[in-house]
């Protein structure tokens, strides 16, 4: 790893913004090498620095910069670490090699949907700052409807306890019954905004599901409690959005980012918590190319089975006769079956032996059975 600037390295190891870091080094609350650090100040592989009393040691590895979708099921929460015992996401995000995994903004604990995380926290921070303007779209069920006044109103402006609010989008997405449900967009990510815009305005939420974020939507068959890589060129465009450069890594994946891309994360059991199983996901069957000896799905073929041909196998052999043959008959008057025989060859028929029968005056007499 080559020297670089403090704020970058603690940035990409998502202790805050570049700006955010720069303010702590002006302040003197980061220090390297048990040296108070000044700004323009670089580090390399072996250093040690020490931000606001967490110590980190630099690495010489150059971090690959991994994106995951993760299906955020309800009653887990987005922190590292819960008073009251609750799961969090952290515990159910698959093992990473490098880094660490940082959550893309943040989801109530009865909130489900997408949840983005990465372990490039200068992505992670670019993607949550208000100045980028990056969509959230949401699927919201609401108990009883919205009114055109109260749409009119949500997509205008509403009074919230930390400034006013608006929906850049709203629209009826269907529902039965009571509830109702609609897809709302919005372009920051406040503590409980949409459940507060809603009840501000005299409606109460019954369900909240983030389908969307900068574009990226819910993948359909993921299932709650499942995680999958980002695909490459949804990453690189998603890098793009923030200004900052896509890697040209991975272009020519291993067989390891193959396997990940491929098929989900399954969750992990969480110390302390009780977790179900989540259900299997939909799996698109492959058939086996076809081998010698093989069928398509790998199973070792039967015996070949001969078909009778009407020519004959060896050349100057007869043809095969396919009709059947008339018995041929002996010097005695009889075939060879022991049938006696007529004059011209054919056999005589044998009568039925039985006993006579009564027949009934006016009926016509029956045939021996």
């Amino acid at each position: 790893m080559s020297k670089q600037r403090l704020q970058k390295i603690l940035a990409t190891q998502g202790l805050g913004s570049r700006r955010m870091i720069e303010g702590w080094i002006s302040a003197g609350e980061v220090k390297l090498n048990g040296v108070v650090a000044q700004l323009g100040d670089v580090a390399e592989a072996g250093d040690v620095l020490d931000v606001r009393g967490q110590k980190i040691t630099v690495s010489d590895e150059t971090p690959i910069r991994r994106v995951i979708i993760y299906h955020k099921p309800e009653g887990e929460i987005t922190s590292t670490s819960d008073p009251e015992g609750r799961p969090t996401v952290f515990g159910s995000l698959p093992a990473i090699r490098q880094g660490r995994w940082i959550t893309v903004g943040r989801l109530d604990f009865n909130t489900s949907g997408l949840l983005l995380a990465t372990n490039d926290g200068e992505l992670a921070n670019r993607l949550m700052h208000p100045s980028h303007q990056i969509e959230r779209t949401y699927a919201v069920r609401v108990l009883g409807g919205l009114t055109e006044d109260q749409v009119k109103q949500l997509t205008t402006e509403v009074q919230l306890d930390d400034g006013p609010a608006h929906f850049d989008q709203l629209s009826d997405a269907g529902g039965t019954g009571v509830n109702r449900w609609y897809h709302v967009t919005l372009r920051e990510g406040r503590n409980r905004e949409i459940r507060r815009m809603i009840e501000a305005v005299g409606a109460v939420v019954s369900r909240l599901i983030r389908i969307s974020y900068a574009g990226i939507p819910l993948p359909p068959r993921l299932k709650p409690g499942r995680a999958q890589d980002l695909p490459p060129e949804m990453e690189d465009a998603l890098v793009k959005l923030v200004g900052l450069r896509p890697e040209t890594r991975r272009k020519v994946q291993d067989e390891d980012t193959k396997r990940r891309a491929l098929k989900p994360y399954r969750a992990r059991v969480q110390t302390g918590t009780v977790a179900k199983r989540p259900a299997e996901p939909f799996r698109v069957p492959v058939r086996a190319e076809s081998q010698e000896g093989a069928d398509t799905a790998g199973r070792p073929t039967s015996r070949p089975i001969e078909r009778a041909t009407t020519r004959s196998s060896r050349p100057g052999e007869p043809r095969p006769v396919l009709s059947r043959a008339r018995p041929q008959m002996t010097e005695e008057g009889s075939d060879k079956r022991g049938k006696p025989a007529r004059a011209g060859g054919k056999p005589i028929r044998r009568e039925r032996q039985g006993t006579a029968r009564t027949t009934a005056p006016g009926r016509k007499p029956s045939r021996g059975r």
